[in-house]
């Protein structure tokens, strides 16, 4: 069974997961992760539990999910796979950070490419890639069909959905998502997001202002 461990990082209050099973091994999703006690924090949780870190992985790449990780890569000895559509968003991001005030962003390049259809795979669990764009164009999300689960990113949030005026996003395209790809999961399905508390499919089916399913 997938346990799911959240932390909330740097100043826009990025949600970065660490996502692991019986076995022990790990996968750390949109590392967000800038100062040092965040990493620290990060990397306490992973030696208090044990685990062995098998993936990183970027939901999508804009500045707030990325911080961490070169720091992830380096300190665990993992790949980053992202969309591949999402990776010119990552270039972009070390000539944009300074004007947000971070000095110090590390660049950090893709390593592997994820599409819709692939398996991820960690000990004894399995996650499926959705792709989802509409914030970001190389957008997926990660939805385990045995424990009803889904890493959403930047698409879904409780009563509200992700931006879509930055470089890439598009409204109609967050909305066909949302219904296509994140609606068609079971409605009991706990989705964790970029930002704020994790919600359900049949919550936002019902009350989200944007996208609820209207009869």
């Amino acid at each position: 069974m997938i346990q799911v461990q959240s932390f909330t990082f740097n100043p826009f209050l990025e949600n970065t997961y660490v996502l692991y099973d019986e076995t022990k091994e790990a996968i750390v999703i949109d590392p967000g992760c800038y100062e040092n006690y965040e990493k620290e924090q990060l990397n306490s949780f992973i030696e208090e539990q044990n685990l062995n870190v098998k993936r990183l992985i970027n939901t999508h790449c804009h500045i707030d999910h990325v911080f961490g990780n070169e720091y992830v890569k380096n300190k665990y000895g993992v790949k980053l796979e992202v969309h591949e559509a999402d990776v010119a968003t990552l270039r972009a991001v070390k000539a944009y950070a300074p004007s947000y005030g971070f000095q110090h962003f590390e660049e950090s390049e893709v390593d592997l490419s994820l599409k819709e259809g692939d398996i991820v795979k960690f000990g004894n669990s399995e996650l499926d890639v959705l792709f989802v764009p509409g914030h970001a164009p190389g957008h997926i999300a990660l939805h385990s069909k045995a424990d009803n689960i889904c890493i959403n990113g930047d698409v879904l949030f409780r009563e509200s959905i992700g931006r879509t005026d930055l470089p890439g996003g598009d409204f109609d395209t967050l909305i066909k998502s949302i219904h296509d790809k994140l609606f068609a999961l079971p409605d009991e399905t706990v989705v964790y997001c970029g930002h704020g508390p994790e919600t359900t499919i049949g919550h936002e089916k019902q009350y989200n202002p944007f996208c609820a399913l209207r009869n």
